[in-house]
Formats: C-alpha cells, structure tokens, sequence
C-alpha cells in the first residue's frame, strides 16, 4: 500500500489550481458556444425566421419529401448491413488468431483515413460507362451510379467502421471464457452467439448502431458523386439542403438543416442516455480506439 506522502505527491502532481481549472474550463465552453452552440442556434433561428408555417411549408414540399424518405431508406439498408458486418468482423477480430489479423483492422480504419469524395469516385470507376462492370449491370436493368444502389453503397463504406470499432475492443476485453463456458455445456453456436456473446455485447452494439446511424444521414461527400443530384429521386438531405441555399432559398435550406440537425440531436441524446446508463460497459469499448 503506498503510503500518504506518496498518495499527496500523485494528487500533486496530477492536479491543477484552481484558476487553471476554471481558464481550462472556460476556454472548453467558449470554443463549445463557438463551434457547435452558435451554429445550430443559427440554424433554427434562420429556419424559424418567417414563422412556423412557413417551416413546415419547407418541410411539406415534395422534393423535401423525397430527400427525406430517400435519407431515411439510405440508412434503413445501410445501418443493418453495418451491423452484420460489425459482428461479424468483432468476433472474428476478438475471438480468433489468424493470419492478416492486423491487415483486416487496417482496412476496417480505411474510411477514416480516405476522404469520403474518393470512395464516391472509386464507385464512379466501378460502375462507370467506362467500366467493366458498368454496362453489364446496365444490360440486366441494374443501375448503380445516379440511382439508390450507388448512394446505399457510398454510405456503407463510409460508416461500416463505426459498428465494428465499438466491437472489437469490448469483446477483446470480455474474452472468450463466457463462449468457452457454454460450448463445453453443450451450447451450439447460435445458442452461444444468442444467449452468451449478443447480450454482452448489446449496450456497445447500440452504441456503435447510434454513431453508424447519425453518420448515415449525415453523409455528403460521397453521396454527392455517386447520386447525380436528381432532385426528387437522388437527393438526400444533405444534398437538397446544398441545392435550396445555392439557389438563395435561404428558410427552406435552413428549415432542412434544422430538421437534419434535430435526427442529430436525438441521436446525441439517446447516446449521452447510454453513456450515462451503462458507463463502465461504454468506457471499457472505449478503451479501446
């Protein structure tokens, strides 16, 4: 046991005085009002500006309408898929040993690194008139590129990440002894994925689905190559917001944006409600980014 001088020197060393802590504070809340409060108190006070008729007249146009349910359908496909793919790529990371382990982690990191425009453009080569693959998904009536398809998997390669980094570091920590346990029981596979790993792993697999969700509705860079922007039918949220301000229909923009940024909010909510709930779990996947 460390005695109480060597307790005082570590709390002497890893505390601050107290004006250091209120400046730190102080600069932390100022840079938050600035950068994230300011903007959105903006937002709605520009998409409120006229009056709530005229919000909701925004919000009931029908290419307003259309980017939404498209937003809304985009991460209806997009976010489950990531789930399976989450899953699965955690087990395998967390529970195996296998050559290309570290390999597999890096590709999973990939669209961190790689700016979202460039997957866009990656796609536009795949499924390209120029491509090979292109014209003979056209010959059978599939078109990817300009169509729901092409934006669905722009989506996917930018938020795939999110479920499985919530994953891996939480399943690395829980071990293999719970599954070991159940096998030796005479548990099969499923029954040990369902009954032992899955509500060990619920709480982080939320949260993951949660980061997975906001980013999908979010996304603009790699959309915006891949979609075409054909209002009505290819453009989401983000995308018509950018049309409605670059053709001066400030309240209409701001009324989408507001819209956007409350699925935002509710997002960030239901996040800071698990994180409050079920810290220790949250911290412990954390841990390990």
């Amino acid at each position: 046991m460390p005695s109480s001088a060597a307790q005082r020197r570590v709390r002497a060393a890893t505390s601050e005085s107290r004006p250091v802590q209120w400046v730190l504070i102080g600069i932390s809340l100022v840079f938050i009002a600035v950068i994230l409060v300011l903007p959105l108190t903006t937002v709605f006070a520009e998409a409120f500006r006229r009056g709530p008729d005229e919000f909701l007249k925004a919000l009931a146009d029908k290419d307003a309408q259309a980017a939404i349910r498209l937003t809304l359908l985009v991460a209806a496909i997009s976010v489950p898929l990531n789930i399976v793919f989450g899953v699965c790529a955690a087990w395998a990371i967390a529970k195996y040993e296998f050559k290309g382990k570290a390999f597999l982690i890096t590709l999973i990191d990939l669209p961190f690194s790689v700016s979202p425009v460039i997957s866009g453009l990656v796609y536009v080569l795949l499924f390209g008139a120029g491509s090979m693959l292109g014209p003979w998904l056209r010959s059978y009536g599939i078109e990817v590129l300009f169509a729901v398809p092409g934006i669905v998997l722009a989506t996917i390669f930018v938020t795939f990440p999110f479920v499985a980094r919530e994953l891996i570091p939480l399943m690395q920590v829980q071990g293999t002894g719970d599954e070991e346990a159940a096998i030796s029981l005479g548990a099969n596979g499923w029954q040990t994925f369902w009954r032992v790993t899955l509500p060990n792993i619920k709480w982080g697999l939320l949260y993951g689905v949660l980061l997975c969700n906001a980013r999908a509705m979010g996304e603009f860079g790699a959309v915006t190559v891949v979609s075409g922007r054909i209002r009505g039918q290819t453009t989401t949220m983000p995308l018509q917001i950018e049309i409605l301000y670059n053709e001066y229909n400030a309240v209409a923009a701001f009324s989408l944006a507001a819209m956007l940024a409350l699925l935002a909010l509710v997002t960030l909510v239901l996040k800071s409600i698990l994180e409050w709930r079920f810290g220790d779990e949250l911290a412990a996947t954390n841990g390990g980014h």
